[in-house]
């Protein structure tokens, strides 16, 4: 049997798919599983050897894009998010079974649909795709092997514990700290022995590494990445702690299984009930903050920040 699963939208989307393209294929390992992604995710998920073949979503070349689908002759799709232009695409592709949540207009292009209400965060982002895995597969249980991209990884053991702050966008905003706490933090952090703090920074992260790199007084570590997503992976699971803002970032350390501190917007939508991480949840330490979080708030992170480290 030949599948294809798509999500075809940002880092952190299609990281907490993942789950689901891993217990299928654990669990039915003769099923050949193909992704297609967008630009972004493609190198990435070349590199996940529980995904057979890649496909690109091409935005920019339809014809082109449905022609390597087709190529393909697929049993079944799973769509854990789709658009009208996804829909279409895989109903001109000749997908005989096409699965999806029953969500938007584009629906009416798949055949296997099913009510979720992702609104009511009745559970997790990845649990609600891998509900659209037991349409396929009834027995599909809720288990995958962790970490989520262990075997694709070859760790760099140090003596020192690596905690990695990832400020994200600056300023202040719903679901983030403020640049300056982040200072905070990796100040009580770089005071602890055997402790090394580095910054990392997207490539659309410009601001926030001046910022931060303009009022360090302390000894860190200041990281412009240009690793590949699989290198930065391979990077993180080397580490003991990432520090972030709900972000793609957060899911790969999720997804590499080591601790996370990590901040999500005060309402049930951005929430860490929906948004949380695919790691062991004893390795999550997940708060709920909003822009005008208190002093309090940040001590209640800054004590378990160093809890942790302990």
């Amino acid at each position: 049997m030949k599948i294809l699963i798509t999500r075809h939208d940002k880092i952190g989307d299609f990281c907490v798919t993942l789950p689901l393209f891993k217990a299928i294929k654990e669990q039915n390992p003769s099923i050949s599983i193909t992704a297609l992604v967008s630009k972004v995710n493609f190198n990435f998920a070349k590199n996940i050897d529980f995904i057979d073949d890649v496909i690109l979503y091409d935005k920019d070349d339809f014809l082109g894009t449905l022609k390597r689908i087709k190529e393909q002759r697929f049993d079944a799709s799973i769509s854990a998010f789709i658009d009208t232009r996804l829909g279409f695409l895989l109903f001109l592709s000749g997908i005989k079974t096409r699965v999806a949540p029953a969500t938007k207009i584009a629906q009416i292009f798949f055949n296997k649909k099913i009510t979720q209400r992702r609104s009511r965060v009745e559970k997790t982002e990845w649990q609600y795709n891998m509900d659209l895995g037991k349409v396929l597969f009834p027995d599909l249980k809720e288990e995958f092997s962790k970490p989520l991209l262990g075997s694709a990884l070859s760790t760099q053991y140090s003596t020192l514990k690596k905690v990695v702050f990832h400020p994200g966008f600056g300023g202040s905003s719903d679901g983030n700290l403020r640049l300056d706490d982040y200072l905070v933090l990796a100040c009580e952090a770089s005071k602890l022995p055997n402790i090394e703090v580095i910054f990392t920074f997207g490539p659309d992260d410009t601001i926030s590494k001046e910022y931060i790199s303009t009022h360090l007084d302390f000894e860190a570590t200041i990281l412009q990445s240009k690793m590949s997503l699989i290198e930065f992976c391979q990077f993180l699971s080397g580490c003991e702690l990432f520090v972030s803002t709900s972000t793609g970032p957060m899911h790969l350390a999720g997804a590499v299984n080591i601790k996370t501190l990590s901040f999500f917007g005060d309402n049930l939508f951005a929430s860490s009930k929906r948004w949380a991480t695919m790691s062991d949840t004893t390795k999550q330490h997940n708060f709920m903050i909003n822009a005008s979080y208190s002093i309090q708030t940040l001590e209640k992170i800054k004590s378990t920040m160093l809890e942790i480290l302990s």
